[in-house]
């Protein structure tokens, strides 16, 4: 019970990357995942750019490694956006953009500092309709991915995929809601029986199958745990409402015009995140969530779990209330609901993280060409 927790920064998008690790150090967490968005996605949401990966080279991971080393952080690196559908330009920029960050990664030590890059895969919905939609987007993943893991193997990298469906990532009016190949653990099994590489593996989100009535207890103890390098914190409510009533709770709520739906009498999806009735929350921060995080976080614990867990504040009465304190307040109350169950207990100081890790290697500053898909594709 010794398990790193950081704070992810997409809460932080105004801020610079000092005034972070303020944040960092205040909230009394061991790490940061850092967002490095790139700055012309279509995404509107969670754009937070906290890396100049258009200007990173060994000088610059030098620093990092350095300023990180001075603090007693620990690091990774995370872009979260469509890589294998959408926009078919903006597709192969998505991709150029992650091996930007596989390079950074590298330049940062990479695996031998536990530098990883977190991503999306997306999902095809051009494929995704045609009869054995998902099976073409399973084949379609593997053209595009393997020349990526490869690359970010021969680095010393490991690419890791968090779990959301990107329910909202297409309009109200769309029929369907699974925008994100690895959003279900058969997905990910699938995509590693595709490419057997131990170069890339997964972040595991519990919220996202809470509001699929999934327990994660059952999906961690079902899942490749070799694979697992990362637990993203987050929680989710279930709501009691109209909506599941009127549409199923594990349907989502369809589009059809105001007038034929007031005449009906029947609630339709207000926006493309009103799919279904739940809501984001941080455990133990305003109230109870729909998961029993001691179970969760006690299979993890007896199954040898020590990675790092990582805070993602999405919050509605946290980070979403654009409010700095109520934000702060959100992550403090995640780190003391986790420290029980993944910190031991010292004496006279309570649960505490004891900072045995060796310190960040600082790599021989050799420098890697920045390569794009059009390198690496035949």
């Amino acid at each position: 019970m010794n398990n790193q927790i950081w704070m992810m920064t997409s809460a932080f998008k105004p801020l610079v990357l000092s005034q972070i690790i303020d944040k960092a150090k205040e909230a009394g967490v061991q790490g940061l995942e850092l967002c490095v968005f790139p700055q012309d996605s279509s995404r509107s949401d969670h754009v937070a750019t906290h890396l100049d990966y258009d200007n990173f080279g060994p000088d610059q991971a030098k620093q990092l490694l350095e300023l990180f080393g001075r603090e007693e952080l620990r690091f990774s690196v995370g872009s979260y956006v469509n890589l294998i559908g959408g926009d078919p330009t903006e597709r192969v920029t998505n991709q150029n953009h992650l091996l930007k960050l596989i390079r950074i990664a590298h330049l940062c030590g990479g695996d031998i500092n536990d530098v990883k890059v977190g991503t999306f895969v997306g999902y095809n919905d051009e494929l995704g309709v045609q009869d054995g939609g998902f099976e073409k987007n399973l084949y379609e993943y593997q053209r595009v991915f393997a020349p990526i893991v490869k690359y970010a193997e021969d680095l010393g990298v490991t690419v890791i995929y968090e779990n959301c469906p990107m329910e909202g990532w297409r309009s109200r009016t769309w029929p369907v809601t699974f925008n994100n190949l690895p959003g279900t653990l058969a997905a990910r099994k699938l995509m590693y029986a595709l490419i057997p590489s131990m170069a890339h593996g997964e972040t595991y989100d519990p919220s996202h199958d809470i509001w699929q009535h999934i327990n994660p207890v059952d999906v961690i103890k079902a899942t490749d745990f070799n694979r697992l390098h990362r637990v993203h914190v987050k929680a989710t409510r279930n709501l009691r409402n109209q909506s599941s009533i009127y549409w199923g709770a594990m349907y989502p709520k369809q589009y059809v015009n105001d007038e034929l739906a007031q005449k009906a009498g029947v609630p339709v999806a207000q926006h493309e995140w009103d799919r279904y009735p739940y809501e984001a929350m941080l455990p133990g921060f305003g109230g109870y969530d729909s998961m029993d995080w001691r179970a969760f976080l006690e299979t993890l614990m007896e199954a040898g779990f020590d990675k790092p867990f990582v805070i993602e504040n999405e919050a509605g009465n946290s980070a979403h209330t654009g409010n700095p304190g109520a934000t702060m307040q959100g992550f403090k109350t995640a780190v003391l609901c986790l420290a029980p169950i993944v910190w031991s207990l010292k004496e006279n100081e309570g649960y505490v993280f004891q900072d045995d890790r060796p310190g960040l290697k600082v790599p021989d500053g050799k420098d890697v060409p920045v390569v794009t898909m059009n390198d690496l594709l035949p």
